[in-house]
């Protein structure tokens, strides 16, 4: 495993060398302090250029690049608001296209305003918004959802600055569950009901969205979400706050070469067509899957476990936008982003909720400190089974599920008995990982 999710420490960062180009030169706008809190962001509206592709995950299931979210966690005042910055320079061009698209609504509405009461109105034009305002109502955006599917399966993408907003286009915070469910999963998410103007639809949905909090508001709007699936398919990248530097930080400039250079890789995601199968990063899928199921085990953590699934398949669909943007070529560093993707997100989520997840509701201070435990960390390189039990129990973890984890380390081949002693020993396979 490249990284050790048991440690307080973020995962660093890979180098943005061969195929990752694309990726930095959009860090290269942003301030040095929040390119790696960005940096997973910026994928959900990159994939929102994808349309009329698929890929065929480990599994051997084709999926869309699109049900893709991602939440930036960080303190007021941190520099979140340079993903506003970065998004608007990216969605540039869907901004022209939906100026044109309001253009048609606004002739319309003049001619439906000049019709006497019994005159025949104008019939309403397809129009069709790939990013729409974040202030959507519901209504507003299962009919965006239905014009988008109509217009060639685009997907529309979402910037919300305030995780509250979601709220609205939901409608309501109970549905805000359901809705997330279904765009990550591409399911339909409307209704059919009868209405003045006919009936209503019930489209696919293809959604992207990018959210924005500080950990306080993070953790008050999820609070009732964090077993029943949202979060594992919200991908979160947290910036921690750290020491008073007296500096403040240069933003980017966006300036005409950057945009043109910018475009060549846009252009790269829109002419995308077609069906693809990567098997690098289906074979770097599976290691990760491998790599997590190891780290369940040595927390006996159930939880890390599930998040770590769709962890997975987020960081697979953000491979494959990067495999686009390089010219459909592979490149073993974005198998280091792909991975990295993985982990930080997963980090990230037990900064922010860590405490949360094991019935806690306290600080996200606190919230670090509840992160999975490496309980064979925690042993002598020798030990007995009592020591094992002391220590689960230490963890709040049951005396009971002792022989289990014995097990399932000896089967990983983390440890080995001797029937001699009555001991349990480390090998060298599990001393060698930790090197």
């Amino acid at each position: 495993m490249t990284y050790d999710l048991t440690k307080p420490t973020a995962p660093k960062m890979p180098k943005l060398g061969k195929g990752l180009e694309s990726i930095r030169l959009i860090a290269s706008q942003i301030s040095p302090d929040m390119r790696e809190a960005i940096v997973p962001m910026v994928f959900p509206a990159l994939g929102a250029y994808v349309s009329g592709s698929e890929f065929q995950y480990a599994d051997l299931t084709w999926m869309e690049i699109c049900g893709q979210m991602a939440h930036l966690v960080a303190d007021s005042g941190m520099g979140k608001g340079q993903l506003t910055a970065c998004i608007e320079t990216i969605m540039r061009k869907r901004r022209e296209h939906d100026e044109q698209e309001m253009q048609k609504l606004v002739v319309w509405q003049k001619a439906v305003k000049t019709k006497g009461a019994n005159k025949e109105k104008p019939v309403r034009p397809d129009v069709a918004f790939f990013f729409p305002p974040s202030d959507v109502t519901n209504p507003a955006f299962l009919q965006n959802a239905m014009a988008c599917e109509l217009c060639g399966n685009h997907t529309q993408y979402y910037n919300m600055t305030e995780i509250e907003m979601a709220d609205r286009m939901c409608g309501g915070h109970r549905q805000v569950s359901q809705t997330i469910r279904n765009i990550f999963d591409k399911m339909r998410g409307g209704a059919l009901r009868a209405t003045a103007d006919g009936v209503t639809g019930n489209p696919i949905l293809r959604v992207n969205i990018t959210f924005s909090s500080t950990p306080f508001s993070a953790r008050k709007f999820y609070k009732y979400e964090l077993f029943n699936g949202v979060l594992g398919r919200i991908v979160f990248s947290f910036k921690a706050r750290q020491e008073r530097s007296g500096k403040i930080p240069r933003h980017g400039k966006y300036e005409e070469a950057f945009i043109k250079k910018l475009d060549e890789y846009i252009v790269r995601l829109e002419a995308s067509k077609g069906r693809f199968i990567i098997p690098q990063l289906n074979k770097l899928a599976d290691k990760m899957a491998a790599d997590m199921a190891t780290i369940a085990d040595l927390t006996d953590d159930d939880v890390l476990w599930d998040m770590g699934k769709r962890a997975i398949i987020s960081a697979w669909k953000n491979g494959c936008i990067l495999y686009i943007l390089n010219g459909m070529c592979w490149t073993r560093g974005i198998g280091d982003m792909v991975e990295w993707l993985c982990y930080r997100d997963i980090w990230s989520k037990l900064q922010v909720f860590g405490d949360m997840l094991k019935d806690g509701d306290t600080s996200t201070s606190e919230a670090a400190k509840a992160g999975p435990k490496n309980m064979l960390e925690d042993l002598p390189d020798t030990f007995n089974e009592q020591q094992l039990e002391a220590l689960r129990i230490n963890a709040d973890k049951s005396k009971e599920g002792t022989n289990r984890q014995l097990r399932v380390w000896m089967y990983r081949g983390f440890i080995e008995y001797s029937a001699q002693t009555g001991l349990y020993s480390k090998t060298k396979k599990y001393l060698d990982r930790k090197r």
